[in-house]
């Protein structure tokens, strides 16, 4: 039996991984690096998984808030 990770490079290895890996760096990693670098949240101050969802909730509205701001300024 392989392992995950073995399974997971032959998946990524194909040209339709490929593609789908590209487009995954370019829509999603950019988001996360963002919220964890620019707004600093490395880890959840609160707790319970609803206050957890309230909180990541709100760490990406205000991504979304400059978002538009920066769109808005540009365009």
């Amino acid at each position: 039996m392989k392992c995950l990770p073995s399974l997971w490079k032959a998946k990524i290895d194909t040209p339709q991984g490929k593609q789908t890996y590209a487009r995954r760096l370019a829509i999603v990693e950019p988001v996360f690096a963002n919220i964890c670098v620019q707004k600093r949240l490395d880890r959840f101050t609160l707790r319970t998984k609803a206050k957890v969802n309230v909180q990541w909730r709100l760490f990406a509205l205000v991504h979304n808030i400059g978002k538009i701001h920066t769109y808005g300024l540009v365009h």
